[in-house]
C-alpha cells in the first residue's frame, strides 16, 4: 500500500469518525476525542499569551454595519454570511412557511438584519478598542477567539464554512506592529515543530474578490503583509494554511479612528490559529489514535 493511499484512508476516516458529517457540505459535528484536542491546543497557545494581553470572547455574529465600515464586504462579499428572518404579519408568514402562498417559498419572504455572520475573529476588536482612546505606541495585544463562517465552496477536508479562530491582535505603531507580527511568525514554526507536524512558512494572499481584487492580492504578496503557516493535510502540492501573520498597515487606525498616544494613526497586526484545521493536521499527520501520538506531542496538549 502507498503512502498516498495509506493517506486517503486516514483522510476519510477522520471524515467519518473524528468529525461526524451533516447534510450541508464544510459543516460537521465535532466529536469528544476532537475536542480534546482542541483544548489542548487552546491551552498551548495560551501558554504564550503576553502579560497584559486583554482576553475577549465573540458569538458567532456581528454588527452588518461594523462589518461594512471594515471593508470585509468589498473585498469578500463571495464570503459572507448574512443572518436573515421572516418579517411580516403572523398570517403572512403562516402562509409563506405552510407553502399557501402562490409562487413563492419560505425563504423568498427572509429580509436581512442588522446581523451578519463573523468571517474573523478580530474585526470586533477595532472598534471597542478605538471606543477607548489613544493606544500607547509600545501596543495594546488583544486575545479574541470566535466561531466564524465563510461561504466555502470546496469539500475538501479542512475547508470548513464554520470553524474557530483564535487570534492575537497588536494595535501600536507601525514598528510594534510588524515586530509583533514577526515575533509570532518565530513562535508558530516553534509550535508546529514541538508538535511535530511538517510545515512551511510562506508570503500568501487574502482571496479577494474579482479582477480588482486579483490586483490587491498581488499587493499583498509584494509588499509580505502576510504569511500562513501550512501544513500537508489533503496533499503535498496544496498544503492547507493552518496559521497565519498579517500586518494590515494603517487599514483598520484609518478606518476607525485609532491613534498612538503621540497622535499618528496607529497599525495593527494579528497573528490566527485555525484550531479546527490545526486539530485536522495533527490527526492527519500522527494517526487516529491519540495514545499512539508521539509523548512530546501529547505533553504539549496535555493529553
Amino acid at each position: 500500500m502507498t503512502s498516498t493511499q495509506v493517506s486517503t484512508e486516514r483522510l476519510a476516516a477522520i471524515t467519518s469518525t473524528i468529525l461526524q458529517p451533516t447534510a450541508a457540505n464544510g459543516v460537521q459535528g465535532r466529536t469528544g476525542v476532537f475536542e480534546d484536542v482542541i483544548g489542548g491546543l487552546t491551552t498551548l497557545i495560551t501558554r504564550h499569551r503576553a502579560l497584559g494581553t486583554e482576553v475577549l470572547r465573540f458569538p458567532p455574529v456581528m454588527s452588518r454595519a461594523l462589518l461594512e465600515k471594515s471593508g470585509y464586504l468589498k473585498s469578500f462579499p463571495h464570503l459572507l454570511g448574512c443572518v436573515s428572518s421572516l418579517s411580516g404579519t403572523e398570517v403572512g408568514i403562516r402562509a409563506l412557511v405552510e407553502g399557501r402562498t402562490a409562487g413563492r417559498e419560505w425563504v423568498d419572504g427572509l429580509e436581512a438584519t442588522d446581523l451578519v455572520l463573523t468571517p474573523a475573529a478580530c474585526y470586533q476588536v477595532y472598534p471597542i478598542i478605538a471606543a477607548r482612546g489613544d493606544v500607547p505606541r509600545s501596543g495594546v495585544i488583544v486575545d479574541v477567539e470566535s466561531y466564524c463562517f465563510r461561504r466555502e465552496t470546496s469539500s475538501e477536508l479542512g475547508r470548513m464554512q464554520a470553524f474557530r479562530m483564535r487570534e492575537y491582535v497588536c494595535i501600536g505603531s507601525p514598528e510594534t506592529a510588524r515586530a509583533f507580527r514577526e515575533y509570532w511568525k518565530g513562535i508558530a514554526e516553534a509550535l508546529a515543530t514541538q508538535l511535530e507536524v511538517p510545515f512551511t512558512l510562506a508570503p500568501a494572499s487574502d482571496p479577494f474578490f474579482g479582477r480588482a481584487g486579483k490586483l490587491m492580492a498581488a499587493n499583498q504578496v509584494e509588499q509580505a503583509l502576510k504569511f500562513e503557516l501550512l501544513i500537508p493535510v489533503n496533499s503535498e502540492e496544496a498544503p492547507t494554511a493552518c496559521m497565519s501573520f498579517n500586518y494590515h498597515q494603517d487599514h483598520f487606525g484609518t478606518t476607525w479612528g485609532l491613534r498612538t498616544d503621540d497622535g499618528e494613526v496607529a497599525h495593527t497586526a494579528c497573528s490566527a490559529f485555525g484550531l479546527d484545521r490545526l486539530t485536522i493536521a495533527l490527526f492527519a499527520t500522527h494517526g487516529l489514535d491519540i495514545d499512539a501520538w508521539p509523548i512530546g506531542v501529547r505533553e504539549a496538549l496535555c493529553l
